[in-house]
């Protein structure tokens, strides 16, 4: 059919990524982390793909007990699994033992498809301020501009129609992708940010006057450590009186807003739609569930976790779990909802069983 990927084998359209290989078993098993049988090291490997497409030429992976089924049926040539689940791989399939599979898959994946690597220069279509200091190793897309002494060190990539404001600083091995723009920002190393991202832009702060608002300066820094990921167009507002700091390997989804003077620990994760009003902090491996919302000035504790749709309107002690809006302990705002559940399902049985109008239904007939 037109259009089809042109790959022979696995996942990655070839149109769309790069594609390394094949690899023996045992480089394989190596990147994952994972062990093999004895005598099975040389086999070779040309591809990813799930357990159920998979080919004898592929490698796939099972980290989820409701998809052994599919182990046991699929034709992959090596998969990666764990201990437990070593009895269902079939005969013919090369076991690649390990505690943690979809970390093995996440490690082997990037074998077989490693990163594009950065095209060192400076596009012809950018526009580069004379005080800007640019390493030679790194790649300046086309229509990219980069303000008066922005600092980008080598390694950096920076995608087409990016700004990178003035004064900014990215460290080694950074990714900034198209049409991304970042002010009043110190990047660390290995930081991606995604396309249409928004990074250091003034805070949403205002005081109230006889004549109407009067915006306060917002005379804060964006400051991102190592190893950070930001979704695409996220927004990140840069602090008024203090910094807005975003921890050490912490992921943060798409369509994120983070206010001003928000600190977000170290290995946080922040899932699509979350917003996070100014000066609060999340401590160190705080989850966030999709469309949470977060009062300001609150603490989440280190190892919280807000359910989706969560509305966190106090502080959230260190490891708790909630749900709801206002967000309450998770066991019982679920136990709230399986006791209104029963007390509906009560209110409606007797008039069924007893044949009285049920005018739930009668007011749906009448509206046809």
């Amino acid at each position: 059919m037109t259009g089809a990927p042109t790959n022979a084998t696995g996942m990655g359209d070839a149109r769309f990524f790069l594609r390394a290989g094949p690899h023996r078993a045992s480089a394989v098993a190596k990147a994952a982390g994972g062990t093999i049988a004895a005598g099975l090291e040389d086999v070779t490997l040309h591809g990813v793909a799930p357990l159920q497409s998979a080919t004898p030429r592929d490698l796939s992976f099972l980290d989820n007990r409701r998809y052994a089924d599919a182990l046991a049926a699929t034709q992959a040539g090596a998969v990666l699994v764990h201990p437990e689940l070593l009895h269902r791989v079939p005969l013919g399939c090369i076991a690649i033992v390990t505690d943690a599979p979809y970390l093995g898959w996440a490690r082997a994946t990037a074998l077989f498809h490693p990163a594009p690597s950065v095209r060192p220069g400076i596009h012809p279509a950018a526009v580069v301020h004379p005080t800007a200091r640019i390493d030679p190793a790194a790649e300046i897309g086309p229509l990219a501009l980069i303000g008066a002494d922005a600092e980008i060190a080598a390694g950096c990539r920076i995608g087409p129609g990016v700004v990178i404001g003035d004064g900014v600083v990215l460290g080694e091995d950074c990714r900034i992708g198209a049409q991304a723009s970042l002010s009043h920002a110190l990047i660390g190393k290995r930081v991606y940010i995604y396309p249409g991202a928004r990074i250091g832009q003034e805070g949403f702060g205002f005081a109230t006057g006889p004549a109407g608002m009067v915006s306060v300066p917002q005379l804060g820094r964006v400051l991102i450590e190592d190893d950070v990921e930001v979704g695409a167009n996220t927004t990140i507002d840069r602090g008024s009186a203090q910094d807005t700091v975003i921890g050490m390997g912490t992921r943060i989804d798409n369509l994120v807003q983070i206010g001003h003077n928000v600190r977000i620990g170290r290995f946080c994760v922040i899932v699509a739609q979350v917003g996070i009003s100014g000066s609060t902090t999340l401590e160190d491996f705080v989850v966030i569930g999709g469309q949470a919302g977060i009062a300001g000035h609150l603490t989440i504790g280190r190892k919280a976790r807000l359910a989706a749709q969560s509305g966190a309107m106090a502080d959230v002690p260190a490891g708790a779990e909630m749900a709801g809006s206002p967000a309450q302990p998770a066991r019982s705002f679920f136990r709230q909802v399986a006791a209104l559940k029963r007390f509906v399902d009560n209110r409606r049985a007797p008039r069924i069983a007893t044949g009285e109008p049920n005018h739930i239904a009668q007011q749906g007939r009448e509206t046809d």
